[in-house]
């Protein structure tokens, strides 16, 4: 039994020696390799280089003028009582006409071209309480809680709006022009409305105060010996509103352009029939689809003379003189410029391009250039003098300075190097308000949305211009079609 227990003894002991050697001997290894592993992983794997610093594009160092406002009357006004009248031959028929007529005016960038084309629409007649205008700015409750600046692109003063006596109608969220389409359907569908008429914001209308309306095969031109029958913009599409509902239900319509679809009249239920608007093409090209689709099913879209409508970039210095005051008459001591004005902004833009080449060649020859602060003020658009002691010009010279203006204002638009709609993204400020955009960003943005529109327009129909009738198209056809270029 002696010798048993010994055995075991032995065997314990043996058993203990080689626990501590292995475990000492671990320790040796490790303490060796560790150095050797590392020095190998470093030569593996350098450390982490420093983050790259961003390459930023080149900007111009001259900033635009800044926005001023181009209603000074309105912006010191404490009520509507404050405002001129409306000229009496252009005011709306009181009571309200027995039909409804809402007009929207979607808005998503430049305050001073919607507040002019708001006060024209006022000043020729259309009622304040039948516009809409449908702020798609996607900054939520910022401009009705009055966080943007004017120099804000996304500006809009809701304030001045109820003065004017104008709705507001907030988008849920920034709208492409597809869906802000849809968004007026929805909202007719929602209030019920049969119709509803459209408008774009960087327009002016103005009455046909001087002249008939044009003749069309419904409305022949009066004979010369009958007296000029004056009717307002808001008279006139009234007139072809009564005219259009008229219509027997073998005669189903659509639209009814006023000039084109800058003021546009909409039947409700024939839109939904077609569908409403193709929101995968989001901006141009758009029109062309649900306009093709609309007549293609039968329904008519046809051009009525309601009024002069000025397709525009820029606004008048102030828009005081669209209401024709003249001093001391009305509520208060209103006094008009003897000729309404407005700055152009494409001899703004060679003005900042030569002040940018005068500070590039500065640069280039070391002086310190002082050119910016001293040609800056004259480039903001500025107010004309008061003439108090002036005959103020008949109503009807007046109006013929306003129709001079607006040619003016027109023609600067189609004459830009830079494109019809630079007056979009003029505005540049807001940095640090609530929902920022940078404004050359969001410009870039909305054009390559434009362009995957264009190319959703070729793919669902097979052919990239507008005129699909001519190619044999019909309704059905959609994406079934081979495209028909290279």
């Amino acid at each position: 039994m002696l010798q048993i227990r010994y055995k075991h003894v032995l065997l314990l002991s043996i058993s203990a020696v080689f626990v501590v050697a292995v475990f000492f001997l671990r320790e040796d290894i490790s303490s060796v390799s560790r150095p050797i592993i590392e020095e190998v992983h470093d030569k593996i794997s350098p450390p982490p280089e420093l983050p790259k610093k961003p390459k930023y594009k080149e900007t111009s160092s001259v900033p635009y003028p800044p926005v001023k406002e181009n209603f000074p009357l309105a912006q010191a006004a404490h009520s509507a009582a404050d405002l001129p009248p409306i000229p009496s031959w252009n005011a709306p028929p009181k009571p309200h006409v027995e039909e409804k007529t809402p007009l929207f005016i979607g808005f998503t960038r430049n305050w001073r071209v919607l507040q002019q084309v708001v006060v024209s629409y006022i000043t020729a007649g259309w009622p304040a309480e039948d516009i809409y205008v449908i702020e798609n700015t996607g900054v939520m409750d910022s401009n009705k809680n009055g966080l943007l600046s004017l120099q804000n692109p996304f500006f809009l003063n809701h304030t001045r709006l109820n003065m004017l006596g104008v709705n507001v109608i907030q988008t849920p969220t920034l709208f492409t022009f597809a869906q802000l389409q849809n968004f007026y359907l929805y909202t007719s569908i929602q209030k019920k409305w049969d119709y509803y008429f459209w408008s774009h914001m960087d327009i002016i209308v103005a009455s046909y105060e001087d002249r008939d309306p044009p003749a069309t095969p419904e409305q022949p031109a009066p004979h010369h010996e009958e007296p000029h029958k004056f009717r307002s913009v808001y008279q006139n599409c009234l007139l072809a509103l009564r005219k259009t509902l008229a219509l027997p239900k073998t005669e189903p319509w659509a639209m009814r352009f006023f000039s084109y679809d800058r003021l546009a009249l909409v039947n409700v239920q024939t839109f939904i029939d077609v569908g409403g608007w193709d929101t995968l093409i989001p901006f141009y090209t758009t029109d062309c689809d649900m306009h093709f689709r609309l007549s293609d099913s039968g329904y008519s879209i046809e051009e009525v003379p309601v009024g002069m409508v000025y397709d525009v970039a820029a606004s008048l210095d102030d828009l005081v003189v669209m209401y024709r005051q003249q001093p001391g008459s009305g509520p208060g001591p209103f006094k008009v410029p003897l000729q309404p004005t407005f700055k152009d902004p494409n001899v703004i833009e060679a003005e900042l391009q030569a002040i940018a080449d005068s500070e590039a060649k500065a640069a280039h020859d070391g002086l310190n250039s002082t050119l910016l602060e001293t040609r800056q003020e004259d480039l903001i658009p500025r107010q004309d003098d008061w003439h108090e002691d002036t005959a103020i010009p008949s109503p009807s010279q007046s109006f013929l300075d306003l129709l001079h203006t607006y040619d003016a204002i027109t023609a600067s638009k189609h004459a830009s190097s830079r494109g019809r709609n630079t007056w979009q993204a003029r505005a540049t400020g807001g940095k640090g308000e609530p929902f920022y955009r940078d404004s050359a960003g969001f410009e870039t943005g909305i054009q390559m949305t434009i362009e995957h529109g264009r190319r959703v327009f070729g793919q669902k129909w097979g052919h990239r211009d507008c005129d699909l009738p001519q190619q044999g198209l019909h309704v059905g056809d959609e994406w079934r079609v081979v495209q028909d270029w290279e």
